[in-house]
């Protein structure tokens, strides 16, 4: 079997596989997760300061080949526990070392960097952002008469921003200033982040761990940040020509760019050959996302208009577009069924009434109504006009549109 984990999840793999997180071997299972999670140690009494986790599918076993997202294998894990979750347990084997993504020529192992080292003390100091005070760093390092390494923790879409950064202070600093770039996610709670910096750091050599200080984040105004629009909506219920109707108005406005994702259109592009079984039409809205998301990623203003009927994908989308920092307004096209079907302008709850369409939303298969919806709208008794100015006047309320 072969498994993609999500990017935490690779993350901490790379730091398995190089030995930063010894004397972890491998994933822990529901045991140990818990001790960690209770006590601050391993089931067995070790101290250690974060779960560190996989989750695979429910029909895993054996051995899994681990790959990257773009298909490399990196790994195999040895499923020896898998949890009702999908936690899953066992000891890694590195297949070879990531040879992607930004600055990867910088990466280098605990031991590699030991050896660089030749036994000369380490002054490392793990940056999130850049450092605001070099002369305590140099300082530090002078009293300690020691090499200064700098380790930008390099995981996600700040994580080349950290890198630049080091490499910035790095010119500023002693001769002899390493930099080594380490994908260690952060976790939720700051003192148990701070434990896992100074464990890697023990493990890299240090003899001394300074951390950086936490950046601050200024977001940007909402006019600059990217944005989703996302109807969801039973078929009839108007929300395609709202999405046309908002997207015209946009770019008659001209102060965004505007991609847009038409659920009948992405399926005879992007989500073709798919059927309409609950697992492909959770794949197809995942596709949307997506899209949209790297659209957004950008500060770009994404408009979908997909039925999404299911409220668990609608979360993974929102879920999507928030990870990469941007907005997300959820509008549920709330016109009521008999509305929809009595429009029926290409036949479709006809045929759905009569057993021709399996697995049709609203008769067939449920729609899920969203208890999330930013704003919601009901087409019985307006006009397409006013459904639009509805949606522009959130937007503009909301900083996205000036």
């Amino acid at each position: 079997m072969e498994w993609t984990p999500e990017p935490r999840e690779l993350a901490d793999l790379e730091l398995l596989l190089s030995g930063a997180f010894r004397p972890l071997t491998g994933f822990l299972g529901h045991e140990d997760a818990h001790a960690v999670i209770e006590r601050g140690t391993l089931a067995d009494g070790t101290p250690w300061p974060a779960p560190v986790t996989l989750h695979l599918p429910e029909n895993a076993e054996g051995e899994v080949t681990l790959l990257d997202p773009e298909g490399v294998p990196l790994a195999t894990l040895t499923v020896t526990e898998l949890g009702p979750d999908g936690l899953a347990a066992g000891p890694v084997k590195g297949l070879g070392a990531p040879e992607h993504g930004p600055f990867a020529r910088l990466h280098r192992t605990p031991g590699q960097v030991r050896d660089e080292l030749g036994g000369r003390p380490a002054l490392i100091v793990t940056m999130r952002g850049p450092l605001d005070d070099l002369d305590e760093v140099t300082a530090t390092a002078k009293e300690l008469d020691a090499v200064i390494v700098l380790m930008p923790l390099s995981y996600g879409e700040d994580g080349p921003g950290v890198v630049r950064a080091a490499l910035r202070a790095r010119d500023r600093l002693p001769a002899g200033t390493l930099v080594v770039p380490v994908p260690l996610a952060p976790r939720e709670e700051p003192e148990i982040d701070l434990e896992l910096r100074e464990h890697v750091a023990s493990a890299y050599g240090a003899a001394e761990h300074l951390a950086g200080p936490e950046p601050v984040r200024i977001p940007g105004p909402p006019h600059r940040r990217g944005l989703v629009v996302f109807f969801t909506g039973l078929s009839g219920s108007g929300k395609s020509t709202i999405a046309r109707g908002l997207r015209d108005a946009l770019l008659e406005l001209g102060t965004r760019t505007v991609t847009y994702l038409d659920g009948d259109v992405v399926r005879r592009l992007l989500s073709k050959g798919l059927t309409f079984s609950k697992e492909d039409r959770d794949l197809n809205i995942r596709r949307i996302g997506f899209v949209a998301a790297e659209a957004a990623r950008h500060g770009g203003l994404a408009i979908c208009a997909p039925i999404a009927p299911y409220a668990a994908t609608r979360a993974e989308v929102r879920e999507m577009v928030e990870s990469v920092g941007a907005d997300f307004l959820l509008v549920h096209v709330a016109t009521p069924l008999e509305e929809c079907e009595r429009r029926d302008r290409k036949g479709l709850y006809a045929k759905a009434r009569a057993g021709l369409i399996p697995e049709f939303t609203g008769i067939s298969d449920p729609y899920e109504e969203p208890d999330d919806a930013e704003l919601v709208v009901d087409t019985t008794h307006i006009s397409v006009e006013a459904a639009v100015e509805r949606v522009l006047g959130t937007l503009r309320g909301g900083g996205w549109v000036r």
